[in-house]
């Protein structure tokens, strides 16, 4: 009898652990690497990535003696997709990760999120600042200062196009699936530094995205940032906080990165010019690197 072949979504035996964690309501499906008593790092990935894409990153900190806990976020991949929009309001999602150190029986982790991942680990920082230890956001601005830039920068609204497509009810999933998944692997490849990406590692993007129901989840944290805009946030954030920003990028302004650290009580920003909006894919051991740098400076602890 033939067996199913592994589902390429899925951690291989050598990427990490796979587990399910209740929290928020929802099961997220986690994976961890490195020593049970190594420092957590809670790595969040952004659109259109999973847990995978963190995972150059990551094997780099559990050499170094790091716990990483790296989840589907929800309404990704093998992670529970609740119905309707409100599901995916930012503090919802930032409530997830509270919930996930929690879960893994920590009081607090170094957090670390790129794009989406970046915009959740900043509001985590806002609403839970005890379960900080440090803040990295790679190429994602802090929550005002992206609302403001929105507001008065017409060539960010243009960068940010896609935001406003994705609105549109069901025409950006049919699109999103059409050639098999043609506009999110050419965007990908087109927006990164040649190479980053390779046929091997879209066969398991693919498998991500197919999962029955990911991708209107997927797009419905965009259509909940329209629907349910939230408040600006001015006060300071706690945490030591690092924004690392590939200057490259091309849905993101880079002045963003250094406006950001004004909104911080312990902030910098360190602009990779060699860099895209990929560039924790381009450059995995110079960012993990820089992630290191940054945990030693912060109050949380080290292996």
């Amino acid at each position: 009898m033939a067996t199913a072949s592994p589902d390429p979504a899925r951690p291989r035996s050598s990427e990490g652990t796979s587990t399910t964690v209740e929290t928020g309501g929802v099961r997220l499906h986690v994976v961890r690497l490195g020593p049970e008593d190594g420092p957590p790092v809670v790595l969040l990935h952004g659109f259109p990535e999973f847990w995978y894409g963190w995972l150059p990153v990551a094997r780099h900190l559990a050499d170094a003696g790091y716990r990483v806990i790296a989840p589907d976020q929800r309404g990704y991949n093998e992670s529970e997709k609740p119905s309707g929009i409100g599901a995916y309001r930012l503090p919802t999602l930032a409530g997830d990760v509270a919930g996930l150190i929690d879960a893994t029986g920590h009081d607090d982790a170094h957090v670390v999120g790129h794009d989406w991942g970046a915009a959740v680990a900043w509001w985590l920082a806002l609403d839970h600042p005890e379960r900080v230890s440090t803040l990295t956001a790679v190429n994602v601005p802090h929550p005002t200062v992206m609302q403001r830039t929105l507001r008065r920068s017409w060539e960010q609204r243009l960068r940010s196009w896609y935001m406003g497509f994705f609105q549109l009810p069901a025409l950006p999933e049919r699109i999103a699936r059409a050639g098999n998944w043609r506009l999110f692997e050419r965007t990908m490849r087109e927006s990164s530094r040649p190479g980053t990406f390779d046929a091997a590692d879209f066969e398991r993007y693919r498998a991500a995205w197919g999962k029955p129901g990911a991708i209107t989840a997927m797009v419905n944290w965009y259509r909940a940032a329209a629907r349910y805009p939230l408040p600006d946030r001015t006060e300071p954030v706690d945490p030591p906080t690092l924004v690392l920003w590939g200057t490259g990028d091309e849905f993101l302004r880079t002045p963003m990165a250094r406006e950001s650290v004004a909104y911080c009580r312990d902030g910098r920003a360190i602009l990779l010019d060699d860099g895209t909006h990929w560039v924790h894919r381009e450059h995995p051991e110079r960012v993990a690197d820089h992630l290191r740098e940054g945990f030693e400076r912060g109050d949380g602890p080290t292996p």
